[in-house]
């Protein structure tokens, strides 16, 4: 009998994990993008435009954000449009004062 061993990505350890939930996590996201738009001018790599997408802004925020270790990057088979938009929500949360309204 030959044993049978999942592919690789199935015994990925990111594939399995879980993503936090975050309440307000819209609204988070939206205060992402403000905060990350403006480290982004202030620092002088990018200027946005106002006809840049929120997904342009996300990915370009994201990527910027790994480039600079100011957040862990995902794995490669975790790389998405969305996984982004979470851990961008996510890095806002930790960025805000604990008594902020989008926290509660």
């Amino acid at each position: 009998m030959v044993p049978f061993t999942l592919p690789q990505i199935f015994c990925s350890r990111s594939y399995m994990t879980k993503k936090k939930k975050l309440a307000n996590e819209t609204a988070l996201l939206k205060e992402a993008i403000r905060l990350g738009m403006e480290y982004g001018e202030k620092r002088g790599v990018v200027e946005f435009e106002p006809t840049d997408s929120a997904h342009e802004k996300i990915e370009y925020i994201y990527r910027l954000l790994v480039h600079d270790k100011l957040i862990q990057p995902l794995a490669k088979l975790d790389v998405s449009q969305k996984a982004m938009a979470h851990k961008l929500a996510l890095w806002v949360s930790k960025q805000l004062p604990g008594d902020h309204p989008l926290l509660k």
